[in-house]
């Protein structure tokens, strides 16, 4: 986890501009880098630094002897970086797995560079000998990047979108920030001045693409028949694999723990493979909430279980309603569920930052896009509708439950890691028929639980544990999170304001109270900024004006657990 930052062209004065890359502090507590170009008195890089990987080395821009053209801004982890060094007969000068960029593009050229990383990534690489600024952003959009591009050729880049609202540039005509696009490149030529001009824009992977790192893969070639005795053994293997590579860190590991079916498979693997590696401290689980609220409870059940050091962080409405603003901002976003969620998170993070000394963090993201987790996947109307709504959440997971985890836990310097969407993991599940990865039995995500059955990894009650609604599973069974927020928005908001939402706030204009208090606070924050949310995200197949599971008739509450 670190933040990023660039400019290339800048007309405006660097000790200017290099205020807008102090918005992004957050994300790099360690140590912040800010250094012009050698020959282009107005391009720069900025660095805010979260040291995982090599404490000596880790500082960037990076740039090696053997290639000082070369200079790379990156963000995030390339968990084969060793492999594809001993496959390639690499001599690095470093420990930062990030070094792996520089030799592979040397080598291979942009494309097949971005193909071969294993891990989760948003990079700026600049090439001074052939006048050249890339690009490129992980398969899902895991790590974050925005870009700010003007008519006349002035490029900015930036871990947030905050860090580029206020960039100063000469254009007459407004500049958009946009999020650059996951699994895509970008190759800019450079000119003299530091303009650039885009050359080409092009995907280098797809979630239903079998990754070309699975070549050089610790799991070999999986067998490809799907028999069911087949297809469970591979996903346990595939996931096992997936949660392994990423115990890549000198910092100390911990994991969130909800209590449901997929952070509870993340904690249990985690905890088992830390044995395995000799781990010398006890990895700790994370959970939140009200103290009778059916995740702590159930939290609390895996943690026994486990044997992991577990922490419990008390929640109260109260204290979720007052940080909403400031997960919004962090969030730049304000789309109902993705705040609703965020709030937990923010507030668990926090206290991971400030009262334990874990830094990675492990986490559940990405396994209900991918296994039909959601209670709507119930009414879909067939295995492919079902299986062609999968790749669309997965690859809209970066302007929702990705952005989710990721600014959540930035806001307090912390890097998480989540291992449901591994390239490996992700392409194989994709690839199976569809009619074995819609629910069954009236359960969601059975192929999942039916893959983790008889291996005592969690206790069979939590296994087969429905899903909670986040607003019922993290507050207490009296009175949810949901219930308070919807209170005390009714006091903030009448019914007037609700029936001019839609002129106030043409594009995508706010449909309930909750949505229209959410709006405000967020134009107060970014105003005109209203395109970083292309969408509300909703349930499909039933008619549906809230997203939260709760209010969906299919919904009923496992309060037993």
């Amino acid at each position: 986890m670190c933040g990023i930052w660039a400019l290339f062209g800048s007309d405006e004065c660097l000790s200017v501009q290099c205020t807008s890359a102090m918005k992004i502090a957050h994300r790099g507590p360690d140590a912040f880098r800010f250094e012009n170009v050698n020959g282009y008195t107005n391009c720069c890089f900025g660095f805010h630094r979260l040291a995982i990987v090599d404490q000596l080395y880790g500082m960037q821009p990076l740039r090696i002897k053997k290639f000082p053209f070369l200079w790379l801004c990156y963000n995030g982890e390339i968990y084969n970086h060793l492999r594809l060094k001993e496959a390639f007969e690499f001599e690095h000068q470093t420990k930062v797995d990030g070094e792996i960029l520089l030799h592979l593009y040397e080598r291979f050229g942009i494309e097949k560079m971005a193909s071969l990383l294993d891990g989760v990534f948003a990079f700026v690489l600049l090439d001074t000998a052939n006048n050249k600024v890339f690009l490129g952003r992980d398969t899902y959009g895991v790590r974050p990047m925005f870009k700010l591009l003007t008519d006349d050729g002035f490029l900015a880049v930036s871990s947030e979108a905050k860090g580029l609202t206020h960039v100063c540039h000469s254009s007459a005509s407004e500049a958009s920030v946009v999020p650059f696009p996951p699994g895509h490149f970008e190759a800019f030529s450079l000119k003299a001045s530091g303009k650039v001009e885009s050359l080409q824009m092009d995907r280098f992977h797809s979630c239903v693409d079998q990754p070309a790192h699975a070549l050089y893969d610790s799991v070999g070639t999986v067998p490809s028949d799907f028999q069911l005795a087949t297809v469970k053994s591979n996903i346990r293997t595939l996931f096992e694999s997936a949660v392994k590579k990423r115990l890549m860190a000198h910092r100390r590991i911990g994991c969130l723990l909800s209590g449901g079916l997929d952070s509870s498979l993340v904690a249990a693997t985690l905890v088992k493979l830390a044995k395995q590696e000799e781990l010398k401290y006890p990895v700790q689980t994370f959970a939140i909430g009200a103290e009778d609220s059916p995740d702590i409870l159930a939290a609390r059940k895996v943690a026994a279980y486990i044997g992991s050091e577990h922490h419990e962080v008390s929640f109260t409405p109260e204290e979720g309603i007052k940080a909403l603003e400031e997960v919004i901002f962090h969030l730049e976003c304000y789309d109902i569920t993705t705040i609703r969620a965020s709030v937990g998170m923010y507030l668990v993070s926090k206290y991971i930052r400030e009262k334990t000394d874990s830094v990675v963090i492990f986490s559940g993201e990405g396994a209900d896009e991918l296994t039909q987790g959601y209670i709507y996947f119930h009414k879909a109307p067939s295995p492919k509708a079902a299986a062609e709504e999968s790749v669309r959440l997965l690859k809209e997971l970066y302007y929702f439950d990705a952005l989710r985890a990721d600014r959540t836990t930035a806001a307090h310097g912390l890097e998480l890691r989540v291992p449901f969407l591994d390239h490996r993991f992700t392409a194989y599940y994709l690839s199976l028929p569809e009619e074995m990865r819609v629910p069954k039995e009236g359960v969601e995500k059975f192929l999942l639980r039916d893959a983790f059955e008889g291996e005592n990894l969690i206790p069979k009650e939590i296994l087969w544990r429905r899903k909670e609604a986040f607003s019922d599973g993290i507050t207490s069974v009296k009175k949810s999170w949901y219930t308070s927020l919807q209170e005390h928005i009714e006091s903030e908001v009448n019914d007037s304001d609700l029936e001019m939402a839609a002129k106030t706030f043409p594009f995508n204009p706010p449909k309930t109270k909750e949505g229209l208090y959410f709006r405000r606070i967020f134009e107060k924050l970014y105003p005109g900024r209203c395109q970083w949310t292309p969408h509300y995200w909703m349930p499909r197949w039933i008619n549906a004006t809230d997203p939260s599971a709760r209010t969906l008739s299919i919904y009923k509450p496992d309060k037993d657990q």
